[in-house]
């Protein structure tokens, strides 16, 4: 249930359509949903519906706008999914509140500021679909609340003091019997850690192999920046090593240790092959450490789930994850499974670090999973992730039919790859000035290589997503970017 904070502001008196500023006489013959749904976004964006307002009968909004109920009932529904709604049985629809308040393009530029990324002008920019950024509209309110209560009903003082900083017990075991059920992790409750998300896991491995002496790491090419610059922070240099069709080119190793996305690798969305697994399998073996970054595995839609490396070889893999993408990033709550001849200095770098996680967030996280809401949950956000996907897919298929189309069968964004003479960097741009924040692939490339953009999209209804694709088949279309035309899509 959504707590609504201040008053409840109904509408009494007067037409009750005067605060969206839509005249029915400019109705389209097509597309009513999305029309209202414009109206109702801008009138929150404005401040012409603030946080506490209840929006009127929908019944009543149809008969003045001269639209059947079924439109507004939709309008409505679009808002709560974006999150900046709530419905309430006999309370009807509420604003909560205005479109990205928490997070917005400029909180984003300045949040990705810190990873030295040169981003566009924020000015201008209404649909965002950086990589990354997940549905937030989609944290399971109702069952977090019911499980806090519970929580709170069962535990004792004690369990709100100083714990152990690997984590609350009743979260490591439950996340060791999760990961063995869902991922194939081979790991005793005492081998889970619980982090910060990734990037406290990366910070924390990455301290404790540069007190032991390694000071370089391999990193995937193209590959995540923000893995590389945490690592980079802690002392641990990044080495690029190239990622083709079949994932990290593991003949190309000459680190010790390698930081990898096996199951959805980021951007590119690759499976490691079979073969790959095996040869790097092998190399860990020769005593290097592989640095797992379960990245996205939750999000499949047309493959099978592919089991975590860790399980093939727990005493030379680390293996994180965390609830960012499924969550929310803001829960900062993830797990660290490390060979335990690293546990120790892990553990004395995570007390060091912060004493351990919240307690209260662990074990609620610890019911989820024991109650099979938690994976209930995952169910939920995928099927509301493939609409979204599909959406983005159908129309860059309509409107940009020329463009080649990666990483499609899981994740949370899609690659477009560019025709080589086309700077990935100016397409942005001009997706920029369309008001699409995208982001190039060099970006995330130390090595020069084909041009594409990433487009997220978790973030965004379905809609939006097909007016994102529209926009950018407008600024993206051949004349605009000059010679050449963009590659065909391949199945």
């Amino acid at each position: 249930m959504v707590r609504i904070e201040g008053p409840i502001i109904a509408f009494l008196g007067g037409p009750i359509s005067d605060f969206l500023q839509l005249d029915p006489a400019d109705a389209p013959a097509k597309g009513l949903t999305t029309w209202l749904t414009d109206g109702l976004r801008s009138a929150v964006a404005e401040g012409r519906l603030a946080a506490g307002t209840r929006l009127p009968a929908t019944r009543g909004l149809a008969d003045e706008l001269r639209v059947s109920r079924g439109v507004v009932v939709d309008a409505y529904q679009r808002l709560i999914d974006e999150g900046l709604a709530a419905a309430r049985t006999g309370a009807g629809t509420t604003i909560i509140a205005r479109p990205h308040a928490r997070d917005t393009p400029s909180d984003r530029r300045r949040s990705l500021d810190t990873l030295r990324l040169p981003l566009p002008p924020a000015e201008g920019i209404d649909l965002d679909l950086s990589p990354g950024v997940p549905d937030l509209s989609a944290f399971p309110r109702t069952a977090w609340l019911r499980a806090e209560r519970a929580v709170l009903d069962e535990i004792t003082a004690a369990d709100l003091g100083y714990g152990d900083p690997g984590g609350t017990p009743i979260l490591r075991a439950e996340l060791a019997g999760w990961l063995a059920r869902t991922r194939g992790v081979h790991a005793e409750p005492d081998d889970v850690i619980v982090v910060g998300g990734v990037a406290q896991a990366l910070a924390l491995l990455a301290q404790t192999l540069r007190a032991a002496g390694t000071t370089r790491i391999a990193v995937e090419d193209p590959g995540s920046r923000g893995a590389r610059d945490q690592l980079a922070h802690w002392g641990v240099r990044p080495e690029p090593v190239p990622v083709d069709a079949e994932g990290l080119v593991v003949d190309a190793l000459t680190q010790s240790a390698a930081v990898l996305t096996p199951a959805h690798q980021f951007p590119t969305g690759v499976v490691l092959s079979p073969a790959r697994r095996r040869a790097l399998l092998a190399w860990a073996a020769g005593g290097n450490l592989a640095v797992e970054d379960d990245y996205d595995a939750e999000h499949r839609y047309d493959r099978a789930p592919v089991a975590a490396l860790q399980g093939s070889a727990p005493d030379q893999i680390a293996y994180a994850g965390s609830v960012s993408k499924s969550l929310a990033p803001g829960m900062r709550l993830g797990w660290l499974v490390a060979p335990r001849r690293m546990q120790p200095e892990l553990l004395t770098a995570k007390h060091d670090s912060d004493l351990g996680n919240p307690a209260l967030p662990q074990l609620v996280l610890a019911r989820l999973l024991a109650t099979g809401d938690y994976e209930r949950h995952l169910r939920n956000v995928r099927t509301r992730q493939r609409r979204r996907r599909d959406a983005l897919l159908a129309g860059l298929t309509r409107f940009l039919p020329d463009a080649r189309v990666t990483g499609v069968a899981a994740g949370l964004h899609l690659l477009i790859m560019l025709p080589g003479e086309i700077p990935d960097v100016s397409a942005a741009a001009l997706a920029a000035d369309a008001g699409v924040l995208v982001h190039p692939l060099s970006w995330h490339r130390f090595a020069d290589g084909p041009p594409g953009l990433i487009l997220g999209y978790a973030a965004n209804p379905p809609d939006r997503l097909t007016e994102a694709a529209e926009r950018l088949g407008r600024a993206l279309s051949p004349g605009r970017l000059g010679p050449g035309r963009l590659t065909r899509r391949t199945p």
